[in-house]
């Protein structure tokens, strides 16, 4: 397994990551926008894209979605909650919010829901479900590695303020964090990593 993490994209310096299996195909974790250079990463890499695994429906996590199904003939995956953000629901998707141009809707995603499991080859990730930013937010585990989406980040965690976000929701899922076993190493949707352990002791929402 590599774990190879892309620069930041979108108006919103949003994180993603590409992880590939030993037989060189990928899931794509979040999929923020520029599907060229995405592609373009995957192919000097050798990687084939399998699996775009969504941590939810904001446009800054979904703007290459449509490009990149189309290009590779990939499956999408989102929460059952988030998914129609992807192809109807323009205002939890806050393309209207921010006013984004251009974006693409994607109507052939395929809903998970807490406690799947999504496997690529000899990959298999953990589906968590964590609302509070968006009613279908979830983090993905791999292994020790969690990819938090906008749910947490270092000393911080996502915004409730927007269309569909739910403090106590939020607060609620924090508790599901903290209460995971081991020091993960997380991977959030926007700006540094960071690990479980240093949340617990320093992140003001799981204290």
């Amino acid at each position: 397994m590599e774990i190879i993490k892309l620069k930041p994209l979108s108006v919103c310096d949003t994180n993603s990551y590409i992880v590939s299996s030993q037989k060189q195909n990928a899931a794509l974790i979040d999929a923020p926008a520029d599907a060229d250079y995405i592609l373009r990463v995957l192919e000097k890499r050798g990687l084939t894209l399998k699996k775009i695994l969504l941590t939810h429906g904001h446009f800054d996590h979904v703007g290459a979605v449509a490009d990149l199904a189309e290009a590779t003939g990939c499956r999408v995956y989102i929460h059952r909650l988030d998914i129609d953000k992807l192809s109807t629901d323009t205002d939890g998707l806050l393309i209207n919010f921010f006013r984004v141009r251009g974006l693409r809707l994607y109507d052939g995603a395929v809903a998970v829901d807490d406690g799947d499991i999504l496997t690529l080859d000899e990959l298999e990730f953990d589906v968590v479900h964590t609302p509070g930013h968006t009613s279908g937010s979830v983090c993905y585990i791999l292994d020790d590695v969690m990819f938090s989406g906008d749910t947490i980040f270092a000393r911080s965690v996502g915004r409730t303020d927007m269309p569909d976000g739910d403090y106590r929701k939020l607060m609620n899922s924090m508790e599901i964090i903290k209460d995971l076993g081991g020091n993960l190493r997380i991977l959030p949707g926007h700006m540094e990593e960071t690990t479980l352990d240093k949340e617990r002791r320093f992140n003001p929402y799981l204290l």
